[in-house]
């Protein structure tokens, strides 16, 4: 007999291996689930120590500080999106530019449990669920039970070059911490598979725009991922192209009403938000191109990094099944539109250069990331070449050896057995990946390990001095960047300047991880140049004992191997006299900073009006300016809470001139003078200002911020409890037709 290729058959309700009496009985457990339930504990248990609340060595303390921030803002009966952020690049409105719903989702949960321990237990368990989202996923797109099974087993052992994907390694304390992401990660097979069946059937809108819209709310980038296949589902066949593409446009419409709350204040709020100028141009913004990404995907380096491909080759097998099916099964057109859409987007500006500007919001998108698409897209490749090989192996056996074919058709026990040799084979091919990865593990809890010891240890010796920095509330406090001394001075693994972040003290030198306009400036930090510690508003300096600071300071607190220095004349207010302008927008406020920077005019009390985004400054440089014998005014008092959003402080003025508060310019800052509004303005580099006469005035600062989150989420949740209500209507209609006569 001639041995057939067996693959998954084409019925959308079963396919092969999935009917109930394969079983016994209906109520039988799927032996699908038991592989599954085998990854998600294999996760379980390698990486258990990753729910250990420690100091972050990677991004992972930028969002560790966002959950804080989010659960203490909550508790005080404010929401996080309107709230200022205060610790990094000199306050930003971070909960409305940046992806904020996993932080306010675990900040909730935090309040319950304190907000570390709900991050690092959402870290652990949502990295460990991983197989499941492959699985649902999987079969939302209809494919047989057999093949998510096999993609779910599959998923842990993702690892590639770049270590920033959807695989373990992204996630983990000794990787890079996108968080996020993570979120998204579990949302995006939902999504995929969702939409395909809303489009191609007309069913489950609910659950389409539900995990569509939860991918876009969780991480932006990933976001377009879930979006683009709305639009490119409907011309996989084009028989019923008319129906599919306004069941598409349903679901784009509910997509973009669901989302408003959120993508909206980002798209009137976007002009302020900066674009990282120092990434600009390198392959992390604009992709690696298609020659490297192709060669990366062949060779292995995108799903087997480091070790014998097997991924890869079960992927090759899936690709090659889908390509002989294409045109009668539209789920493998389907999958290969999915690879080739993220093959294209992870190309990136490398490839195709300008034209990448068709893309919304193409400025803050970092293409290298969509590499994760070319990954999920692969693991159902996966999953469909595995259970074409298994299916190939099985029909071989059975047609060539009569006696095992009459006892695998007639014996439940016998077909359980086939099946059960057939994961012991699957799981020996995958010992170099599954060996791999828990060898990152093991180092991983080690790394862990190491860093609690140091938290309690050395977190102890340098408490005092943050106590003192955190009661004070009259300036920053610099420990050095990633390019200075600042990367080796350190508690335990973890850079001083990191460590102070999962302490909420404010700071300058952990620079890019907001979208503030002081962002791309803070880069430019002179710390030789005492004019710039007033600009930032630095007041303090955590330095190695035995080190002196560059500028004057004097030492208030030694606990070895740390030392605090203070600047006793800096603070977060400052007076300076406007003798010039400079034009820069968000895509330059950085490099337009750098002459002021490095002058001397900041230590002279000189400062620039700026002229942002093509507008003009209301503020006047002084006519005939002659440079002082003494300073313009000077700050008497001050009272400062940038966590609550608000400052305060009483000047005394010599002429007219500007009250400068060291934070990030945004249109949400209010300014009273004196009981009296005025209007803020932007000074060089990016920081808030007024402009105020003679005299002494009392000037308050207060961060005001989007305010029509409420109505936004009131039509979000009207949308999605339409589209459940139509969903349920439909099914229930399904389910009991009307007989007419």
């Amino acid at each position: 007999m001639r041995t057939r290729l067996q693959l998954p058959d084409d019925r959308i309700e079963r396919g092969p291996g999935d009917r109930p009496e394969h079983l016994g009985n209906h109520r039988s457990i799927y032996p699908q689930w038991l592989v599954v339930a085998a990854a998600v504990l294999f996760n379980y248990w390698f990486l258990r120590a990753q729910a250990t609340s420690v100091a972050y060595l990677n991004d992972s303390s930028v969002h560790e500080q966002m959950v804080r921030f989010a659960a203490e803002r909550i508790q005080s009966g404010h929401l996080p999106q309107t709230s200022w952020f205060p610790y990094l690049g000199l306050g930003s409105p971070q909960f409305l530019h940046y992806q904020s719903l996993p932080s306010t989702i675990t900040g909730l949960i935090g309040l319950a449990i304190g907000p570390d321990r709900a991050f690092a237990w959402s870290l652990y368990l949502l990295v460990s669920l991983w197989p499941v989202s492959i699985y649902l996923g999987a079969r939302a797109f209809r494919l047989s039970r057999w093949t998510a099974a096999i993609a779910a087993l599959l998923a842990p052992f993702i690892m590639s070059t770049i270590g920033i994907g959807f695989e373990t390694i992204a996630y983990l304390w000794i990787g890079f911490g996108v968080w996020a992401q993570l979120w998204a990660m579990l949302t995006l097979p939902l999504a995929w598979g969702f939409s395909w069946q809303a489009i191609t059937e007309g069913r489950r809108y609910f659950l389409a725009i539900l995990f569509v819209s939860l991918t876009v709310m969780f991480h932006f980038e990933t976001g377009f991922l879930a979006l683009l296949p709305i639009g490119l589902f409907p011309f996989l066949k084009l028989s019923g192209l008319r129906s599919r593409i306004a069941r598409s446009l349903v679901l784009a419409v509910g997509t973009l009403a669901t989302t408003a709350w959120v993508t909206v204040p980002l798209v009137v709020f976007s002009k302020w938000a900066s674009v990282n100028e120092i990434l600009r141009g390198t392959p992390l913004e604009n992709g690696y191109g298609a020659r490297q990404v192709l060669e990366w995907l062949v060779t292995g380096h995108l799903l087997d990094a480091r070790r014998w491909p097997a991924v890869t080759f079960l992927a090759g097998i899936g690709l090659i099944v889908c390509v002989v099916r294409f045109r009668r099964d539209e789920r493998g057109r389907a999958v290969l539109l999915l690879l080739l859409m993220s093959l294209l987007l992870s190309f990136g500006r490398t490839t195709f250069g300008s034209l990448v500007s068709v893309i919304p919001g193409s400025a803050d998108i970092f293409m290298r990331r969509f590499m994760m698409g070319i990954q999920l897209a692969a693991l159902l490749l996966a999953g469909i070449g595995g259970t074409a090989i298994g299916a190939f192996l099985v029909d071989t056996v059975r047609s060539r050896w009569p006696t095992i074919r009459s006892a695998v058709t007639s014996r439940t026990w016998a077909r359980r057995s086939a099946i059960i040799g057939l994961l012991v084979v699957m799981v020996v091919a995958l010992a170099p990946a599954w060996s791999q990865l828990v060898t990152y593990d093991r180092d991983n809890a080690r790394a862990i390990d190491y860093q609690r010891t140091a938290d309690t240890e050395q977190g102890a010796v340098i408490a005092p001095l943050l106590d003192l920095i955190r009661r004070s509330r009259d300036g920053r406090v610099y420990a050095g960047t990633p390019d200075n001394w600042g990367a080796h001075f350190t508690v335990g693994a973890v850079p001083v300047f990191k460590y102070i972040e999962s302490q909420d003290v404010d700071e300058v030198g952990y620079t890019l991880r907001t979208a503030s306009l002081m962002t791309d400036p803070e880069f430019f930090f002179d710390q030789s140049n005492p004019g710039d510690y007033s600009i930032f508003g630095i007041r303090y300096v955590l330095e190695p004992a035995g080190r002196r600071p560059p500028v004057p300071a004097r030492l208030v607190m030694l606990r070895f191997p740390y030392a605090l220095w203070e600047l006793p004349s800096v603070s977060y207010f400052h007076v300076a006299e406007v003798v010039g302008v400079v034009s820069a927008d968000r895509e330059n406020v950085g490099l337009r900073s750098v002459a002021y920077l490095h002058s001397r005019m900041p230590g002279r009390g000189e400062t620039l009006a700026v002229d942002y985004a093509g507008g003009h400054s209301a503020l006047a440089p002084a006519s005939g300016h002659v440079r002082p014998s003494e300073p313009v005014g000077t700050v008497i008092s001050e009272n400062a809470h940038l966590d609550q959003g608000t400052a305060q402080a009483t000047v005394r003025l010599r002429k007219r001139a500007v009250v400068v508060l060291a934070a990030s310019f945004d249109p949400g800052w209010r300014v009273l003078v004196d009981g009296r509004s005025a209007t803020s303005v932007m000074v060089a580099p990016a920081l808030v200002a007024v402009s105020v006469g003679p005299g002494t005035h009392r000037v308050v600062f207060t961060y005001v911020g989007f305010n029509l989150y409420a109505p936004l989420v009131i039509v979000s949740g009207l949308v999605l409890a339409g589209t459940l209500l139509f969903d349920v209507k439909r099914a229930r209609r399904t389910q009991n037709p009307q007989v007419t006569t």
